[in-house]
Parts: C-alpha cells; structure tokens; sequence
C-alpha cells in the first residue's frame, strides 16, 4: 500500500471519529479546497479545518471506494449530514507526500426509474 493511498484512508478515519487534529495533518499548510457547486474555494489548512468545524451538521463518512496511484487519489464515500446521505466524490492532489489541492463534489441521492429495472442491479 502507498504512502499516499494510507494517508487517505486516515484522512476518512479520522473523519469519522471526529478527530480533526488527523482529519487535516494530510494537508499542506497551503492548500486549496474548492466546492465547484457551490462556488467556495478555501485557502490553507486552518481555514479549511475551520470551515468543516464550525459544521452544524452531525456528519458520518462511509467510504465506498480509493483509488489512485502517485499523486492523484479520488475517494467516493457516502457522507450523512443528521442522518441524510450524501454521496460525494473527494479528488485530492498530492506534492511531498501532502494535498496541496482538493477538489470535492457532492451529490444527492436519487431513486432510480422503474424504467430501467431490467437493465440495472443494486450496488448496495
């Protein structure tokens, strides 16, 4: 397993368990998280770990799936804002081993059309 790829995996961890101190050591002091849909950039580690602290929200993180190599990770997690999913997509760069720029969508669930039932299956 890579350096980066468990750096990641704690990332969502420590999430989880709400340790912010952990949640944010994947950061370089510079980095950049932007939200594309709602138009946000954060500037810096301590502004982006004061944005997700002062969260009203209780959130949960359930990661479905990491995947990368070198300095390019994508994470899909579920992420539970009071109970309510989230799906959400985490693309997180990385130079000395640090995320220097996030980039992080997020999307509603949705049922799928009765019209195409018999071409799909459940992936949960």
């Amino acid at each position: 397993m890579t350096s980066m790829r468990k750096a990641v995996e704690e990332h969502w961890l420590a999430s989880e368990r709400g340790d912010s101190e952990a949640e944010h050591a994947i950061y370089a002091e510079d980095a950049v998280l932007d939200y594309p849909q709602s138009g946000e950039r954060f500037r810096s580690r301590a502004r982006i770990r004061e944005q997700r602290g002062g969260h009203p929200a209780e959130r949960h993180f359930t990661v479905r799936r990491i995947i990368g190599s070198g300095d390019l990770w994508v994470s899909e997690c579920t992420i539970s804002y009071d109970g309510v999913p989230t799906v959400s997509v985490s693309i997180m760069e990385f130079v000395n081993d640090e995320v220097v720029h996030e980039t992080q969508y997020f999307a509603d669930p949705f049922h799928a059309p009765a019209w195409r039932a018999a071409l799909a299956e459940p992936t949960a």
